[in-house]
């Protein structure tokens, strides 16, 4: 008895001396900020902070700069100098002219063939370059909204998964249960814990997946990794569906693709235009003025001298024959013809990619309606269920079975759905009606 009171009073007197040390606190982990953001504010995101984009305006600027040297040719061009010399002789400068103390020069090319296709085939190369700062901005319009939708998804399957591990932990320690009273054979032990292993697996997959797809939604946004991007469950914001024979009319009519090609041909036909207008005479307006010195000996080989003196007209070149013509002709034409057979390829394929992506937006929303089905007799089954194991007719792992097949329903429901949006957002890209969405 005075053996149990001294060990009751040394526990009481350790209690007590434990509780006069301070407790250590445990460290709290920083604060994560929370950054939620829409769709529509991902994308804006995306395209303000894309380097893609402002190289593709760059390379825009670059083509349309390269036009303007081309229109520069046709534009007047004035010049003022000087070609004082000291002369003994005829007076004469190296370039053939007489030495002036001023001179003002004004030149313009009024027409010139093939300069002139030059010049077009660059405009049309500028409207390419154009059009592919709208191809630019389509492509990242597409993959931020494919890591959004695809992120919401992964997210909203892991909560699934984390429920079913809970339900397979249950599973599994009830099957251990019978079978330790001998009413469950060991290999349905094994059965259950090889469920609970791949479900396990499934986790460690899709949280390596979150982890990608938030950090690439990072580059594409520019949110700090200090944040945790949270997404909201949108959806595209899609048009009625419409038929086949519309969708092709629209492709054929707006896909950026086939708009570069058709200004490709373009380009290369005014090209073509241009060399052959080589044979055609050239024009170019010139007028100068120049001021002259008596100390260059002007009166010396010249009957009259004149201090000041115009000169202006039109310089006519008549090619009589231009081996270079004939060949930049020749090498032309055989560029138009490779533009040709590329634009009907084109259209040919873009008209068989548009059938087969409306096909697969079609097959997508069925699989979508039977998904939905699907999960809505597991939810059902899951609540019969449910009222029988109240009432004691079904048993713990009969309910937990329907809950996880209730979330393979589920998960099995948000993949097709993701397959559908992305199917829809290829859709609208090769009709390009992408930019009239976002």
């Amino acid at each position: 008895m005075n053996n149990r009171i001294r060990m009751a009073m040394t526990l009481v007197l350790v209690l007590l001396l434990g509780g006069t040390t301070p407790a250590q606190q445990p460290e709290l982990a920083p604060e994560v900020k929370i950054e939620r953001i829409s769709l529509r504010q991902a994308l804006a995101l995306a395209l303000q902070n894309s380097r893609e984009l402002v190289l593709a305006r760059i390379q825009h600027t670059v083509a349309e700069n390269l036009a303007g040297l081309n229109r520069s040719q046709f534009r007047p061009n004035l010049f003022v100098g000087s070609a004082a010399a000291a002369t003994r002789g005829l007076p004469a400068t190296p370039g053939g002219q007489a030495p002036s103390v001023f001179n003002l020069a004004y030149t313009q090319t009024l027409f010139d063939g093939p300069r002139r296709g030059q010049l077009r085939a660059a405009e049309e190369r500028a409207e390419i370059q154009r059009l592919a700062v709208e191809q630019t901005r389509d492509a990242i319009v597409i993959e931020t909204a494919s890591v959004y939708l695809e992120l919401g998804k992964v997210r909203r399957a892991l909560d699934l998964l984390r429920a079913e591990r809970a339900s397979a932990s249950r599973i599994v320690q009830y099957t251990e249960l019978r079978a330790r009273e001998g009413l469950e054979l060991p290999i349905e032990v094994t059965r259950t814990q090889l469920l609970q292993a791949r479900i396990e697996q499934a986790l460690v997959q899709l949280e390596g997946r979150e982890e990608l797809l938030e950090s690439r939604l990072r580059q594409l946004t520019g949110i700090g990794p200090e944040r945790r991007i949270e997404v909201t469950a949108d959806e595209l914001p899609l048009e009625a569906a419409q038929p086949v024979s519309e969708l092709i009319a629209a492709a054929l009519q707006n896909n950026l693709e086939l708009r570069q090609a058709e200004h490709e041909r373009r380009a290369r036909q005014l090209r073509l235009q241009g060399e052959r207008q080589g044979f055609w005479p050239s024009f170019e307006f010139f007028s100068q003025y120049s001021l002259l010195s008596r100390f260059n000996n002007f009166d010396d080989f010249f009957n009259r001298f004149e201090r000041h003196n115009v000169n202006a007209g039109i310089r006519i070149t008549i090619p009589i024959f231009s081996a270079r013509t004939s060949a930049a002709a020749r090498l032309a034409e055989s560029e138009l013809a490779e533009a040709d057979l590329a634009l009907q390829q084109r259209r040919a394929a873009l008209e068989l990619d548009v059938r087969q992506q409306a096909r697969r937006v079609r097959e997508q929303e069925a699989a979508g309606e039977v998904a939905r089905l699907e999960l809505k007799l597991a939810q059902e089954s899951l609540r019969l269920v449910q009222s029988r194991f109240e009432e004691g007719r079904a048993s713990l792992r009969e309910l937990e079975q329907a809950r996880l097949d209730e979330h393979n329903r589920w998960r099995e429901f948000l993949d097709a759905q993701f397959e559908r949006q992305k199917a829809q957002l290829e859709l609208l890209r090769l009709t390009g009606q992408l930019s009239r969405l976002f």
